[in-house]
């Protein structure tokens, strides 16, 4: 009797001290009976936590800027499928979250200035202000380029099957959604396209993107900090660099205001030397014109 009290013990202690931890987010606390876990956002706000799936983007983000502003952690944040594929150029941000963890389609960074962003809370329209419209746009394709560390030349279908198992087991994504995967041995490239239906609105492809590229450009966003590795046969493929592309099912609205300010630059000194030629030549035709009047006048004096 006294065994089996002392075993119901240690599952109750072993089960509370499972609670008290979330697996998908090391800066989360948890507490109460039963024990809920949240992370701290805006002005130490505690946003409740679903520890059995990823954290949603928008709310990791919230919980960034909250640890960058009160210096406890900062962030690091370092070809195209399609022509319309854009990356992530603005960096971290203090995005505006619906209840359920999406982005609001129109974020500001809690300034005047504001902008149009996807699924995935990255901008996809040119800054404008608080007026601006903006309609809730799904990206549905993510691009993830990768490249390993490790030498040696691998089975481009052996690497789709580990990658499919690596997403699986440690994001939860489906192998269905892992499309395609490229291999190029002498680059060491790997580049993973992971899709979904464009009608598809139940699967966050964001949320497995920023957990991927936490993990392989700064530390991994689990409780658990073992590190991102890809079993292909007998080998652990760890990743040097990602690089991340997005694909919405509506193309972005970029125009000439992003582009840099070098090419705006060229393009501007391209356009003057066009129009410097053209005086040019309107001038030179108009003096030869005046010319071969002066020319054919004195002719017909002559002639009388």
């Amino acid at each position: 009797m006294k065994t089996i009290l002392a075993l119901c013990l240690l599952a109750f202690v072993v089960g509370a001290s499972a609670q008290d931890t979330c697996r998908t987010m090391k800066w989360a606390t948890c507490d109460g009976t039963p024990p809920t876990c949240s992370i701290a956002i805006d002005n130490g706000d505690k946003q409740i936590l679903n520890c059995n799936n990823l954290v949603p983007k928008c709310f990791l983000m919230k919980a960034e800027m909250y640890l960058a502003r009160n210096n406890l952690e900062t962030r690091s944040i370092g070809g195209k499928p399609v022509e319309t594929a854009f990356v992530d150029n603005d960096g971290i941000y203090d995005p505006e979250c619906e209840a359920d963890g999406r982005f609001k389609a129109i974020q500001c960074n809690k300034t005047d200035t504001c902008w149009c962003v996807n699924s995935a809370g990255v901008r996809r329209s040119d800054k404008g202000d608080k007026n601006m419209k903006c309609e809730p746009v799904e990206t549905y394709w993510v691009r993830l380029q990768l490249k390993h560390k490790e030498a040696g030349t691998f089975d481009s279908n052996v690497l789709k099957t580990g990658i499919s198992n690596t997403m699986q087991s440690r994001y939860g994504l489906s192998p269905t959604f892992v499309k395609q995967v490229q291999y190029d041995a002498d680059a060491h490239l790997i580049v993973v396209d992971v899709e979904k239906d464009k009608q598809d609105r139940g699967t966050d492809l964001s949320r497995m993107a920023y957990y991927m590229e936490k993990d392989v450009k700064v530390l991994p966003l689990f409780k658990d900090q073992t590190p991102f590795q890809v079993k292909v046969g007998n080998t652990n493929l760890t990743m040097d660099s990602i690089l991340v592309y997005y694909v919405d099912e509506v193309a972005p609205t970029f125009t000439m205001q992003k582009l840099t300010g070098g090419i705006i630059a060229v393009i501007v000194v391209v356009i003057l030397a066009v129009v410097t030629g053209l005086l040019v030549l309107f001038f030179v035709r108009k003096r030869d014109k005046a010319q071969y009047t002066k020319a054919q006048a004195r002719e017909m004096e002559n002639m009388s």
